[in-house]
């Protein structure tokens, strides 16, 4: 068996990398950037016809979409001597499926242009009112999330799942907003989530995806 995942580390792709490191898999990591063409080869286009990262190939089953990608490894893979991060009850899958669709819908936009205008663009091209903007409409989200944690460790109860990565994969692009100092649970909890070692390895990959 192959699984492949395609996609630098410093982009969506952490995503289903990150899964694939807390379970232990053996994959091939093809790190394609999402620059310079890159996505728009006919070789690639023959795996995501939308030409975007990620994509994982399992032995032919091809799943893109980075949330997507994250879902099925943890339902198709389990970990060596480790929790499973897919759901072991239909109360856990749930939860895993209402929080991850919630990052989507809820929070990734306005947290990605936090991101972009705080830290990932150029400081010539950064625009703070964008930011803080964001930020104010992302706030009414975090504090859902917030009163969700007043009762538990983990997003789907007291275990790490997969709807943890899904969401602290977004989240993470603010952790250092203003926001965050209104949501103390959801600070502590991104905070554990970022800690994981299997995280600190995708983010020591992403810095050297990263052109110096």
């Amino acid at each position: 068996m192959t699984l492949k995942i395609y996609g630098i580390a410093a982009s969506r792709a952490s995503r289903p990398l990150w899964v694939a490191h807390e379970l232990g898999l053996a994959y091939e990591h093809v790190a394609l950037p999402y620059q310079a063409g890159a996505t728009r080869t006919p070789e690639f286009l023959a795996l995501n016809p939308n030409g975007h990262i990620p994509v994982v190939d399992d032995d032919g089953v091809l799943v893109w979409e980075s949330m997507a990608c994250a879902l099925y490894l943890a339902g198709r893979f389990q970990g060596a001597g480790a929790e499973p991060l897919a759901a072991v009850s239909h109360a856990e899958q749930a939860e895993i499926l209402r929080w991850s669709f919630w990052a989507v819908t809820e929070c990734e936009k306005d947290a990605l242009t936090f991101l972009m205008h705080t830290i990932a663009m150029p400081e010539e091209r950064r625009k703070p009112q964008l930011a803080q903007e964001a930020e104010r409409r992302l706030l009414p989200a975090l504090r859902v999330l917030e009163q969700h944690l007043q009762t538990r460790r983990f997003l789907a109860g007291e275990r790490f799942t997969v709807a943890d990565i899904c969401v602290a994969s977004v989240l993470a692009w603010v952790q250092r907003a203003e926001a965050m100092l209104h949501c103390p649970r959801l600070a502590d909890w991104l905070e554990r989530c970022l800690a994981r070692p299997a995280q600190i390895q995708v983010r020591a990959m992403a810095r050297r995806s990263i052109p110096s």
